[in-house]
């Protein structure tokens, strides 16, 4: 017998947004299902049933814009407020800008990337060709009172092409909800480096889900970094579609008292011949909560993969969490793969040594904390990039 799901205030106001757009799929689809809870495997850290409580009204258009959370000596600009994209200006040489209709990740079977296709209106369009100079900054904003925000962006980088992306997510100093989607498809031999940073709101929920498609020999990047909102999970869907493609994708949760972050992986190497190397860290400190989920799925035709998954978690605190939960799936029999997980404090010898030269124990663990992040940000080459995320890690760090 069918049981229905009992609902709550989160899921009612969602079902409601849904069917005012005219979503009625959708909000049927959820008033089914329900949020995930712990028991839906891919949401067993981050229950949505139980830590999203409330959900605010849709967005209207944003009047006015904050200042920035982030800047970037030199960068290209663009903004998307409120799920708007807004005047973009004059373009580098080989950016063309543009905006599309409608959300831009694939179908799956997940209620934050189904929630983002169905929600958003508009999505900012970019197609890359040759080298682009000089790093371009996708800002998103949610702005105004409380507001549940939706935005898209859809990246095109040619064959050969390479390119800096940066994206931030900030906005007002209110009870947010951001729900934000990027697709970034990589042309034969193209590198990428796609760099997202959460800097939303301390009582805000922040929602990413980033898709990449890695076409032959193509080399991407990625640094995530999770340092805002008092709710955020961050989704990175890589898949692995020729022979030669590789990604270095990397992320790091920054929590604090109250907090919870989420960074979930679900990678398929498709093809023979292609390889990665994710790396994800976590530093929690106060009452709070920093999770870690890897998925490797290697598919039956994907001989000779080369895949090593690694996440490492350093508590500051005795209430702090750090939960990591890697995963292979391998259908090929002639593949390289592994994962690993290490959690812990900060190291006493070292502690030890540094303390008995003279330096101040909060000074001592300052530096062991930069010694523990650096292989994260240091294969940032940009200097202005490098110097800004820097200062994000350094703004966590004199907080504590």
């Amino acid at each position: 017998m069918h049981v229905p799901v009992r609902l709550g205030p989160a899921e009612t106001k969602l079902i409601e947004q849904l069917t005012a757009i005219g979503a009625a799929s959708e909000a049927e689809r959820l008033t089914g299902t329900g949020l995930p809870t712990r028991r839906v495997e891919a949401y067993h850290y981050t229950d949505l049933k139980q830590l999203l409580r409330a959900v605010p009204e849709l967005a209207g258009a944003a009047m006015e814009a904050s200042a920035p959370a982030l800047r970037v000596a030199g960068a290209y600009q663009l903004m998307i407020a409120n799920g708007v994209v807004q005047d973009t200006g004059t373009a580098p040489a080989g950016v063309i800008v543009g905006k599309a209709n409608g959300g831009v990740l694939s179908t799956r079977d997940d209620v934050v990337t189904r929630l983002n296709n169905a929600l958003t209106k508009q999505c900012l369009t970019l197609d890359l060709d040759g080298s682009v100079d000089p790093v371009i900054q996708i800002d998103r904003r949610t702005e105004g009172a409380a507001g549940h925000s939706t935005s898209a962006a859809k990246i095109f980088v040619a064959d050969g092409g390479s390119a800096v992306i940066l994206e931030t997510y900030s906005g007002s100093d209110e009870a947010h909800l951001g729900n934000h989607a990027t697709y970034v498809a990589l042309g034969k031999n193209a590198r990428v480096t796609h760099i997202t940073v959460n800097l939303a709101a301390k009582a805000a929920t922040h929602f990413a889900s980033n898709e990449y498609h890695i076409a032959e020999g193509a080399q991407l990047r990625t640094l995530v970094i999770n340092a805002g909102a008092a709710l955020s999970r961050t989704q990175l869907f890589p898949r692995y579609m020729g022979a030669g493609a590789h990604a270095d994708l990397t992320g790091l949760n920054l929590v604090s008292d109250g907090q919870h972050a989420d960074i979930t992986m679900d990678a398929l190497h498709a093809v023979p011949h292609t390889t990665s190397k994710p790396l994800f860290k976590s530093i929690a400190r106060g009452r709070s909560k920093a999770v870690v989920q890897g998925r490797l799925v290697v598919a039956r035709d994907a001989q000779k993969t080369d895949a090593k998954l690694m996440s490492q978690g350093l508590m500051l605190s005795d209430e702090a969490e750090i939960l990591s939960k890697p995963e292979l799936e391998i259908y090929a029999d002639d593949v390289v793969c592994g994962h690993g997980s290490t959690c812990g404090r900060l190291d006493e010898d070292s502690m030890f040594y540094l303390l008995s030269r003279g330096i101040p124990k909060v000074e001592a663990e300052t530096m062991l904390v930069r010694a523990f992040l650096a292989e994260l940000v240091d294969p940032i080459e940009d200097e202005a990039l490098n110097e800004a995320l820097t200062a994000v890690i350094e703004d966590w760090l004199a907080r504590g």
